[in-house]
C-alpha cells in the first residue's frame, strides 16, 4: 500500500469516527482500528492525533474548493434542458407559459450550490465535521483556509452578479457567501439524516428559490 493509499484510509477512518463520537472521544487507537493499520502508522504519517485532523481538514477542504470551483467554470445546461423540458411550464389554469432563463451569474451561482450539495451527499461525514469540530480556535487556520479557498468561491460569483448589475451594489458578499454555504451545509446533513429519499434536484430548487427571493429580491425562473 502507498503512502497516499495509507494516509486515505486513515483520513476516512478518522472522518467517520469524529463524524460519530466528536473529536475529544476519538482516539488514535479507535482510528487506527478502524483504518485497519498500527497504532504507530498514524504517528508516523501525521506525527498526532491533531494532525491527523489538520490534514484531513486541508484534505477535505482543497477537494471540496475543487468541486466547487470546477462547478463555477464549468456551463451549465439551459434551464430548460436542467429541468428536462422545452422551457415552457403550464399555469394552473392549462395554458403554456414561457419561462424566463435566470442570468448567467444566477445559473453559475445554482451550478455552485447543486455541487455542494453533491460532495456533501458523498462525504456526509466530513460535512458533520465541519459544522460540529472545525470552528474551535485551535483549527482556526483551517477555517480561514476554507473561507478562502471555498467559500471564496460564492464570494466571485456573488461579486459577479454585482457587477453584472443583478443584485444591488451594496450587497456584502463576503457575508452572503457565507450565509449561502451554511445553509447549504446545514440542509445537506438534514436531509441525510431525516429525508434520504428526497431527490437533489428537489433540495437544490428550494435552495435556490430561497437564494434568488433573498438576495436578488425575486423568484427567478428557472
Amino acid at each position: 500500500m502507498s503512502k497516499m493509499e495509507t494516509r486515505l484510509k486513515l483520513y476516512m477512518a478518522a472522518v467517520e469516527l469524529i463524524a460519530e463520537q466528536g473529536y475529544t472521544a476519538t482516539t488514535v487507537d479507535a482510528i487506527a482500528d478502524r483504518a485497519g493499520v498500527a497504532k504507530g502508522t498514524v504517528f508516523y504519517n501525521f506525527g498526532s492525533k491533531d494532525g491527523l485532523f489538520v490534514a484531513l481538514l486541508d484534505h477535505g477542504i482543497q477537494r471540496l474548493a475543487d468541486t466547487l470551483n470546477e462547478a463555477l467554470t464549468t456551463e451549465p445546461p439551459p434551464p430548460s434542458e436542467a429541468a428536462g423540458d422545452t422551457g415552457r411550464n403550464l399555469s394552473s389554469s392549462g395554458r403554456a407559459l414561457t419561462l424566463n432563463p435566470p442570468s448567467a451569474p444566477l445559473q453559475r451561482l445554482d451550478a455552485v450550490v447543486m455541487a455542494q450539495l453533491r460532495f456533501f451527499e458523498e462525504y456526509g461525514a466530513f460535512a458533520r465535521v465541519l459544522l460540529a469540530e472545525m470552528w474551535r480556535t485551535t483549527w482556526e487556520d483551517a477555517v480561514a483556509r476554507l473561507r478562502r479557498q471555498a467559500l471564496g468561491v460564492y464570494a466571485d460569483v456573488l461579486r459577479e452578479a454585482v457587477d453584472a448589475g443583478q443584485l444591488r451594489a451594496d450587497l456584502d458578499v463576503e457575508t452572503a457567501a457565507t450565509a449561502v454555504f451554511g445553509m447549504v451545509l446545514t440542509v445537506s446533513i438534514e436531509r441525510r439524516a431525516l429525508h434520504p429519499e428526497r431527490p437533489l434536484t428537489e433540495v437544490h430548487a428550494t435552495l435556490a428559490d430561497l437564494i434568488h427571493g433573498r438576495i436578488a429580491g425575486t423568484n427567478t425562473p428557472r
